[in-house]
């Protein structure tokens, strides 16, 4: 093997003191102090690698290795080091320490790449502060939406004072974007998050492409009345109502056995959320998603089809709005090649899967061909403290990591 795996072992388990909780979760939030000294941690380890560092106005921590010829697209790889508040140590964090790794044992081989090569920590993949992820990834394209800086966090600080405490500069954006076609390809090491690896017993698999989410929030209204006089036939119960399309959902998502469609509810508020009084307003979020768009489209009117006929029986009305929608992206052939002849050469039966979650390897897709690698997760556990993946796995992906690179660079 020709990365360092006791090393790449280190570096996660000093990784995993920073921000953590219990024995084994993390909280990490993005644009915070405790990201920051994650930052800070994994420039250290990009500089002993000969990366040049710097974290841009998205709050992207960027490591460069300079290439023969700078003039190149560059090749470049990461994930993010933010965490669910409740997550695990190798969510995101797999992607930037791997690709440290690999770039560590380009350096220690003496390889000089023609291009030169980056490996990014995006800001704010997870989401979960602003209700809206992929931050830095999408900022980099000169993909933000608007509004996107008005967004607050349940302290009530926008995402442009969080920015700004992390020492970026909101009006300098311009800067810190990318040029089309200056980047040549984007590679992605990950956890799966799923259970396919673990349950057929292979460490390593090959991203064929990456599910289009749809996310929208419903809100259903009724009428608030006493839980102990309101007959139950003169209810507008908007719980109720949402029961029912929780359930909805759930069928529709599994309707054809075995597809790689998936639904869930993630949230629900219900107002004025007292034991004796009848639920007036409830706020849920609708989370659809599928490599086949037109089986997408299908089952969202479906569901659209299903809300309006569990309101009209409720006599509730309701809003539906979209927070998110992105077609199915699919990994370029190329890569995927390249990456099976890595395995091959390792010996390393690596089968093909798609990605349910989507990943800052999304919106790249978008401005450059791109590739993913999975590790298994240990009974497919995953945003959850409980998230494993064993070292000897993390290990090998970085070779197969490492040895894609090499065939990239003479690309």
């Amino acid at each position: 093997m020709k990365i360092n795996a006791s090393r790449l072992q280190q570096h996660f388990e000093a990784m995993s003191l920073i921000g953590k909780i219990g024995e084994t979760g993390i909280c990490r939030p993005t644009m915070t102090p405790l990201e920051k000294q994650g930052f800070e941690l994994a420039a250290s380890w990009m500089k002993e690698a000969g990366m040049q560092t710097h974290i841009d106005n998205f709050g992207n921590l960027i490591g460069r290795l300079e290439g023969k010829n700078p003039a190149l697209p560059v090749l470049m790889m990461g994930s993010h080091l933010d965490s669910q508040p409740y997550g695990g140590r190798f969510d995101g964090v797999a992607g930037v320490l791997c690709a440290i790794e690999a770039v560590t044992t380009l350096t220690e081989n003496k390889v000089i790449p023609e291009r030169s090569i980056e490996v990014i920590s995006f800001a704010d993949e997870e989401g979960w502060r602003f209700n809206k992820g992929l931050f830095g990834s999408r900022g980099i394209l000169g993909k933000l939406e608007e509004g996107e800086l008005d967004r607050k966090d349940k302290d009530g600080i926008t995402r442009a004072q969080a920015l700004k405490d992390f020492g970026c500069d909101i009006t300098k954006f311009k800067e810190s974007e990318y040029k089309p076609g200056s980047i040549f390809c984007y590679l992605e090491l990950h956890i799966e998050q799923g259970p396919v690896l673990d349950v057929t017993n292979k460490p390593i698999g090959i991203v064929t492409g990456i599910s289009g989410p749809l996310w929208q929030t419903l809100k259903l209204k009724g009428m608030a009345g006493h839980a102990g006089s309101v007959p139950m036939h003169l209810r507008k119960d908007a719980l109720v109502g949402a029961a029912e399309i929780i359930i909805a959902l759930n069928e529709i998502a599994t309707q054809i056995p075995g597809a790689p469609t998936v639904g869930t509810v993630g949230t629900l508020n219900v107002f004025p959320a007292s034991r004796n009084i009848i639920p007036e307003e409830v706020t849920l979020t609708l989370d659809l998603r599928d490599i086949d768009l037109e089986r997408r489209h299908k089952y969202e009117k479906q569901l659209i089809d299903k809300i309006n006929a569990i309101t009209k029986k409720h006599q509730l009305t309701y809003t539906l709005t979209e927070d998110t929608n992105s077609e199915p992206r699919y990994c370029a052939e190329w890569i995927k090649t390249i990456i099976k002849e890595t395995c091959i050469a390792l010996t390393v039966d690596a089968p093909e899967l798609m990605s349910g979650p989507f990943h800052d390897a999304l919106p790249l897709s978008y401005a450059c061909d791109y590739g993913m690698i999975f590790i298994r997760s240990k009974d497919g556990i995953s945003h959850n403290p409980l998230e494993y993946s064993s070292y000897e796995d993390l290990a090998l992906g970085t070779e197969v990591l490492y040895g894609t690179v090499l065939q990239i660079l003479n690309k």
